[in-house]
């Protein structure tokens, strides 16, 4: 039985997790961590949720949390991920990490720590957008620099980050495939008299209203046609049950920073 924590127990993402691994033969919850002075600490994880005492206690002491666990799940925030793994390094506990927004040198710092124990680090756990990624590549790579490339991803109204961390990983797929530097090619925003769009711009926009889930298109725009590929995820479950999927993958590697294309064999 794998033990896991999860970082964001009170969160949307950590609500399903918790919930979700209640129903596995594989999984068992063993703590629930929040930032210090959340209005949840000292509560039952399982009645914060709604699903009844489970007797795991939301804690704010990262020690105390990782003291019995195996793995730890990750959906806090950018600060408070690189905060727990900073407290932790001395004894390094794997992490699947699904929060995004870092920035270069917390994702350096992610780097480093993953040298110590294997982590899992992936900007969306859906099986779906993981196959996405791999078939984006392969229409790239045969498209080149004769279609267009836009991306357009849709998220609800509380998301802090954009874009979406699906749309930059999205991103740095078509620019990898297609030789570019996403620094020099990403354009993020059109605005006004912008002239003609040059060739080897990636476009990527970010809507934001009401409570999408989650939605990403890339358009391949060439001369006389164009391909869209979209992914809607209608909810946050799937990217839960990728996160355990993860979790349970991590306990037979060796350290290492990995992502959903690893755990799902897609490399």
């Amino acid at each position: 039985m794998l033990k896991i924590a999860v970082s964001g127990s009170s969160g949307r993402m950590g609500n399903r997790i918790i919930a979700l691994s209640q129903e596995s033969e594989e999984l068992t919850l063993s703590g629930a961590l929040e930032h210090k002075g959340h209005g949840d600490e000292g509560k039952d994880i399982g009645e914060v949720i709604g699903i009844g005492k489970i007797g795991v206690i939301v804690s704010s002491d990262i020690q105390d949390v990782t003291a019995d666990a195996d793995v730890i799940i990750d959906f806090s925030s950018p600060s408070g991920t690189i905060h727990a793994l900073k407290l932790i390094s001395d004894k390094p506990v794997p992490f699947v990490i699904g929060t995004t927004g870092f920035s270069k040198d917390e994702i350096e710092y992610i780097r480093l720590y993953a040298q110590k124990t294997p982590c899992v680090f992936a900007p969306n756990m859906s099986v779906g957008v993981n196959i996405l990624l791999k078939v984006l590549d392969d229409i790239a790579r045969v498209t080149g620099d004769d279609y267009d490339v836009e991306i357009v991803e849709a998220h609800h109204r509380l998301k802090k980050d954009a874009p979406s961390g699906t749309a930059m990983k999205m991103a740095q797929v078509l620019a990898a495939a297609l030789g570019r530097n996403l620094d020099d090619t990403a354009v993020f925003e059109r605005h006004g008299l912008i002239g003609e769009r040059t060739k080897k711009e990636i476009g990527i926009q970010t809507i934001r209203a009401g409570d999408i889930v989650g939605e990403h298109t890339v358009l391949f725009g060439g001369l006389g046609e164009r391909i869209e590929i979209t992914h809607k995820a209608s909810s946050r479950d799937t990217f839960a049950r990728g996160a355990l999927r993860a979790a349970l993958w991590l306990r037979k590697q060796t350290p290492g920073l990995y992502d959903m294309q690893d755990v799902l064999g897609l490399k």
